[in-house]
């Protein structure tokens, strides 16, 4: 019975803290885009540019692609 005096008011103080950090992340934004980031992982072009002078002229392509057969 005693151990109960002591773990009410700390599982009061914990369920007072999580809901403040839960009001504290809606108020800063952490959830206003929940898709965005998981679409920009998958449109990522991630082809880097051809060097300069390499290639036909042709974006995208290197000299020893195999595809230009």
């Amino acid at each position: 019975m005693e151990t109960l005096y002591l773990l009410i008011p700390i599982s009061v103080v914990l369920v007072f803290l999580i809901t403040l950090a839960f009001w504290w992340s809606l108020r800063s934004g952490q959830f206003d885009d929940m898709e965005g980031p998981a679409y920009r992982i998958l449109m990522d072009d991630d082809r880097s540019p051809p060097a300069a002078g390499a290639g036909d002229g042709r974006p995208g392509r290197s000299p020893a692609d195999p595809c230009d057969s």
